[in-house]
């Protein structure tokens, strides 16, 4: 289930996503659990962004003298992050891609992964790709922040499930985007992730975004991982 024309609609005509241009909070939150918590400091790093969407994350990463490689599937986001990274005169490997197909990236290679709300558009084909792959290329001792659609305590997501279910289990159509989200509930999350990675961390965060005109409460897991080699 490719969802490249969807999301490339969306960036073209954003109705959910934002295209502001600094680093996300939940990343820099993230960042600042490695360095308190794990005493990691990310300098120096070789990382991957999954569905780096416009650069937010990328380009910051890179300015603080990462090496970073970008995988995104909209041919919109991916010019526009491009074309700031030029501004900001810092250097990703920006790669047009979909992070449910397998990466053109060396085996133990990768200190640090994000994926920040992109994975959950993937069908289990693919989300079976991306488990597999990220573990792959991370290093025996690398890191992995996951921020996934949550379900459990969701009105909203329960009556989407109901209404318009997707083909897959726990997915929902939304056809003002076009679009199909996987939702994880806490037990789910912890036996799909847990198989790969060692969760450090697995907090539940609120927000409340609005589309079309229409506030929609959307709940995500924000999760710590860390490499099981």
């Amino acid at each position: 289930m490719n969802q490249g024309r969807a999301w490339e609609k969306e960036y073209q005509n954003s109705k959910l996503v934002t295209k502001a241009d600094g680093p996300q909070a939940d990343t820099l939150r993230f960042l600042k659990f490695l360095k308190k918590d794990q005493k990691y400091k990310v300098e120096g790093k070789n990382i991957l962004d999954l569905g780096c969407g416009t650069g937010r994350n990328a380009n910051y990463l890179a300015e603080e003298g990462n090496s970073v490689i970008g995988i995104e599937i909209s041919q919109t986001a991916l010019a526009l992050a491009k074309e700031r990274a030029i501004e900001l005169g810092v250097k990703v490997d920006y790669r047009l891609g979909d992070i449910g197909e397998p990466y053109d990236i060396s085996d133990d290679s990768i200190d640090v992964v994000l994926d920040v709300t992109s994975s959950n558009a993937l069908d289990e084909k693919g989300r079976a790709v991306y488990l597999s792959e990220v573990s792959r290329v991370m290093k025996k001792d690398g890191y992995f922040f996951v921020r996934a659609l949550c379900k459990d305590g969701n009105k909203n997501v329960k009556n989407l499930l109901k209404d318009s279910p997707g083909r897959e289990y726990d997915t929902y159509y939304m056809s003002d985007l076009d679009l199909y989200e996987r939702v994880f509930s806490r037990e789910d999350f912890i036996k799909i992730y847990g198989q790969y990675f060692k969760i450090l961390s697995l907090e539940k965060k609120t927000s409340y975004p609005t589309v079309d005109g229409r506030i929609y409460k959307r709940d995500y897991w924000l999760a710590y991982l860390k490499s099981k080699k």
